[in-house]
């Protein structure tokens, strides 16, 4: 009787020791494995085998190498931010081929090797904002084709090769805010043709190339404040076959004339697109017009060029209609006198 009360009690506690790493907090029935904020330097051992939430953040990982996640076959969900992690090393994370949510924001990563993306074809929330990213690899994110949203806010990255993007055919949500591009370029974007949300906020950008919109067919948001914006072209708006857009536009050193008062005055009229904060938007030159806003002056920017186009206008005029009166009288005078 003795015995069978024993061994299972001492069968529980094993089982308890083996599968729950020491300061970490484990809870059985649903799998989920606390490890938060508690010195780690490296990847605690002993992590259930059936865990999918594992909670890393808050220690101190300075690395992920490519035997740190051998045997946690089933995890879901890896967070590991705030970890001041400085690299990925490569096939560290290619076991995880359940992994739907990443998270290695707040961290210190400069670079993604080219096979960061190994193995994660479940992957569908990848977080990456707020570390020290200058560019990505052309082929660092080739793997993610299930990939819904893609946040890389808040790095130092100022230029993206067309083909980074290309095997995000899932994308909706991808957010480059607060970083350091320049120029918005076509071909950048031809595969996300579900994308409905592009933040490009708090950049650089001065050029928004023609056709770099135009595959873009469900975008609903498009956030373009605090860049370098000067001027527009309408096309590069016409381009998207939307729906309905909501455009976000203030906070660029717009150059108040009359061309940029017709581009507005088109995009104003087509009716899926939708500038959100069109009466926040101030003029940056000329001089005259500074901090002044560019829904209540529109009506006097083209004042100026319409009185040179009537004065060119009606010059040409008075001249024209002069040469046809200086010429009826030639004829006239041949007409009285037509011996001469």
């Amino acid at each position: 009787m003795i015995r069978i009360i024993f061994l299972p009690i001492t069968f529980s506690v094993v089982v308890a020791s083996k599968l729950c790493p020491p300061q970490c907090f484990c809870y059985e029935a649903s799998d989920l494995v606390n490890c938060r904020s508690q010195g780690f330097t490296h990847i605690p051992h002993s992590i259930p085998h059936g865990t999918w939430l594992l909670d890393l953040s808050g220690n101190k990982l300075s690395e992920l190498r490519s035997t740190s996640f051998t045997g946690i076959w089933a995890l879901r969900v890896l967070l590991i931010s705030q970890s001041s992690m400085q690299m990925v090393h490569s096939q560290a994370l290619s076991s995880l081929t359940f992994l739907e949510k990443l998270d290695l924001s707040y961290n210190e990563l400069r670079v993604l090797l080219s096979d960061f993306s190994e193995g994660l074809t479940s992957l569908k929330d990848l977080r990456l904002s707020h570390n020290a990213l200058e560019h990505l690899d052309t082929h660092s994110l080739d793997e993610l084709e299930s990939l819904e949203k893609l946040d890389l806010s808040h790095n130092n990255i100022d230029v993206i090769g067309v083909g980074v993007f290309r095997g995000l055919t899932m994308l909706k949500h991808l957010n480059l805010a607060w970083n350091q591009l320049i120029v918005l370029q076509g071909g950048l974007l031809t595969m996300q043709l579900g994308l409905g949300v592009l933040l490009l906020d708090h950049n650089n950008i001065s050029k928004i190339e023609a056709e770099a919109l135009a595959p873009l067919q469900t975008l609903t948001i498009l956030n373009l404040e605090a860049n370098q914006l000067r001027s527009l072209k309408f096309k590069t708006f016409l381009n998207l076959k939307t729906t309905g857009t909501h455009l976000q536009l203030s906070e660029n050193p717009w150059i108040c004339d009359c061309e940029l008062h017709r581009v507005f005055s088109k995009m104003l009229h087509v009716r899926h697109l939708h500038v959100d904060d069109y009466w926040n938007i101030t003029c940056h030159a000329p001089q005259l017009l500074a901090g002044a806003f560019l829904g209540l002056m529109e009506s006097q920017l083209c004042i100026a060029e319409t009185a040179t186009v009537l004065v060119i206008t009606g010059t040409v005029m008075v001249t024209v209609v002069a040469a046809i009166i200086m010429a009826e009288r030639q004829r006239k005078k041949k007409t009285m006198n037509p011996e001469k």
